[in-house]
């Protein structure tokens, strides 16, 4: 869960529990979108849609983001939602209307090219399935909303 600033381009994240409790784990993140843990759980990724870039932060005990620092700037992207797939992130672009493979450095892997914006995106047995939609102020009563699949 995060909490937007009034002007919605700064975000405080927060980490609750099961019995509702909650409390601040980070500050300023620009336009939080995906969240992603990785494969070992040691590291929280965050996309920073307005920033063109991925946050990483280590995971302490008890749920407290520690060691924040870039895990890859991304150049002209607006980063949504995200996925690993082993050592690398899928981020979906809704402007950009593509998903893209990237490595901690930020270099590109792998670009899937779409017909609408990624929202979201997630690996399974092999395919990576993406969250796509057309973009605009009716997004919402659009029904434009589709899953694409692509063979990794």
């Amino acid at each position: 869960m995060t909490h937007c600033s009034p002007d919605c381009r700064s975000a405080s994240p927060h980490a609750g529990t099961t019995g509702g409790s909650g409390w601040q784990v980070a500050d300023g993140v620009a336009f939080p979108n995906g969240m992603a843990i990785s494969p070992d759980g040691g590291t929280l990724v965050v996309a920073e849609s307005y920033a063109s870039r991925l946050t990483a932060f280590d995971i302490a005990p008890g749920g407290d983001l520690v060691n924040r620092r870039p895990w890859a700037v991304l150049e002209d992207a607006a980063p949504d939602g995200i996925c690993f797939q082993e050592q690398w992130i899928w981020y979906g672009d809704v402007p950009a209307r593509r998903c893209v493979r990237v490595d901690p450095s930020g270099s590109v892997d792998r670009v899937v090219e779409l017909d609408q914006g990624c929202f979201a995106c997630a690996v399974g047995d092999g395919v990576l399935y993406m969250l796509t939609a057309t973009w605009g102020p009716d997004v919402a009563t659009a029904r434009t909303g589709r899953v694409v699949m692509a063979t990794l």
